[in-house]
C-alpha cells in the first residue's frame, strides 16, 4: 500500500487560547487572529490542493475548515475521533491546570471525568488507520488539536508520549507526515 501524505494543520487561534485556557471538548470559537489565520489556510490548501480535508468535529476546527474551504471544490468530513483529549471536568480551565505541572498524571491516567492522553492517541490513531485505508497514496489535509498531533507524531517518529508531553508546541503552517 503506498503512503498517504498528511498536512497537519492546527485549528486557527480561538478566544480561549487568547485567554489561555484549554479548551478540551468545549467547543471553542474562532478570534479574529484566528479568522485570519483560517483565511491564510485558505491559500495554502488551494495552493497544494488535496484529495480531502478531514477535521475534528468541534467547533473551532469546524469553523477554521468552513472559512479556509469557502469555495473550493474538495471532500470535507468531520470525525469525532480527531478531537482533543477530553480533559472532563478541567475543559474550560486555565491552561497552566490543565497543561502544567501535573499533566504527567493524566498521561495514562483520565482526567476527572474525561479521558486520559494515551486514550486520546488511541482514538485518533484508530482515525488515521481509517484514513490510510481510505486514501492510499493520496495528500490529505487534517485539521485538529494536540492530541491529533501527538498521535502522528508517535505513528511517524518513534517519539513516546513521555517525549510529547515534555516539548513545547511550536505553531507552523502545516506539518507533513507519511503514514505507511
Amino acid at each position: 500500500m503506498k503512503p498517504l501524505l498528511i498536512v497537519f494543520e492546527t485549528h486557527a487561534t480561538t478566544v480561549d487560547n487568547e485567554q489561555e485556557r484549554a479548551t478540551g471538548w468545549l467547543p471553542g470559537e474562532l478570534s479574529a487572529a484566528g479568522r485570519e489565520q483560517a483565511a491564510a489556510l485558505g491559500m495554502r490548501i488551494r495552493e497544494h490542493a488535496p484529495d480531502a480535508v478531514i477535521a475534528s468535529d468541534l467547533d473551532r476546527a469546524r469553523q477554521t475548515v468552513e472559512i479556509a474551504c469557502a469555495g473550493l471544490e474538495v471532500p470535507i468530513f468531520y470525525d469525532w475521533r480527531l478531537r482533543e483529549c477530553h480533559y472532563g471536568l478541567l475543559n474550560g480551565a486555565p491552561k497552566a491546570q490543565v497543561h502544567g505541572a501535573g499533566l504527567d498524571r493524566f498521561l495514562r491516567n483520565p482526567y476527572p471525568a474525561g479521558e486520559s492522553w494515551l486514550g486520546a492517541l488511541a482514538r485518533v490513531d484508530r482515525s488515521l488507520d481509517d484514513l490510510r485505508q481510505l486514501w492510499p497514496g493520496g495528500r490529505i489535509v487534517v485539521v485538529g488539536h494536540i492530541a491529533t498531533r501527538w498521535a502522528l507524531r508517535r505513528r511517524t517518529e518513534s517519539i513516546t508520549l513521555d517525549e510529547l508531553a515534555g516539548q513545547p508546541f511550536r505553531w507552523q503552517p502545516g506539518w507533513e507526515f507519511l503514514l505507511n
